[in-house]
């Protein structure tokens, strides 16, 4: 439809590559750590350099440690590690996108959408620290910089994806069990697992200033109407009622 698109990532770019073969002159990759300041700067001084002022950025990054560790079992390493990359690689990337509006005066169809996840909104045990930073993003950060974008963007909006399961070829080992999938779906009324076009409907609505041009501050919740989660089966009741 005419944009002009930044692909980012962190040490592989075979996804991408293909992207960038087919559309050339409206494509660019940039290679950064989110948590490292200087390659965040540099990103997005390419980016500029290429295609001009950046006026939407998607906050898409994230790890999800794959070993079940409860808090009073994670090392300092592990939460530090996850909170530097999804938390404040989330306000590297959202002050730098920032102070290039400011600099180069951006002020039409300025928007950040971030990515959430379920897992922010009802915890999801075992990964503590993933939740912890989805919630941040989710709450604090999306409710605070939509009230702040507007000092210097007057127009500009902030809001927030958050997904459930989403069948992607990561996730695919784990869906192919069914008991992970009847856990999954247990309190979603749709039955669906989300595929990755319904995410990115999603967050390409809220970029746009035409489609969604009076939301912000808002939390959208993908993820076929989940309700919570399933933590004891159905058939076992407790003792006493």
């Amino acid at each position: 439809q005419g944009a002009k698109v930044t692909l980012h990532y962190n040490s592989n770019n075979s996804t991408l590559a293909g992207i960038v073969a087919d559309y050339p002159a409206a494509t660019c990759m940039v290679k950064a750590r989110v948590d490292n300041e200087i390659e965040v700067a540099r990103a997005f001084e390419e980016s500029i350099k290429k295609l001009g002022p950046v006026q939407v950025l998607v906050v898409n990054h994230g790890i999800w440690p794959t070993e079940n560790v409860l808090l009073k079992d994670m090392s300092l390493k592990q939460w530090s590690n996850t909170l530097n990359v999804n938390l404040t690689g989330s306000f590297l990337t959202i002050r730098a996108f920032m102070q290039q509006l400011v600099r180069n005066r951006v002020q039409e169809n300025v928007a950040i959408v971030m990515v959430g996840s379920t897992a922010g909104r009802f915890g999801e045990w075992y990964h503590a620290d993933y939740a912890a930073t989805k919630s941040a993003m989710m709450g604090g950060l999306t409710l605070s910089l939509k009230n702040e974008i507007v000092q210097f963007c007057p127009r500009g909006r902030v809001n927030t994806v958050a997904p459930g399961w989403i069948r992607t070829p990561m996730a695919e080992s784990a869906l192919s069990d069914p008991e992970v999938v009847k856990r999954a779906l247990a309190t979603s009324p749709l039955n669906k697992v989300s595929t990755t076009k319904d995410i990115a409907n999603s967050i390409v609505f809220l970029a746009s200033e035409r489609a969604a041009g009076n939301i912000t501050g808002h939390v959208v919740n993908v993820d076929a109407g989940m309700e919570g989660r399933v933590l004891n089966p159905v058939t076992v009741l407790p003792a006493k009622l």
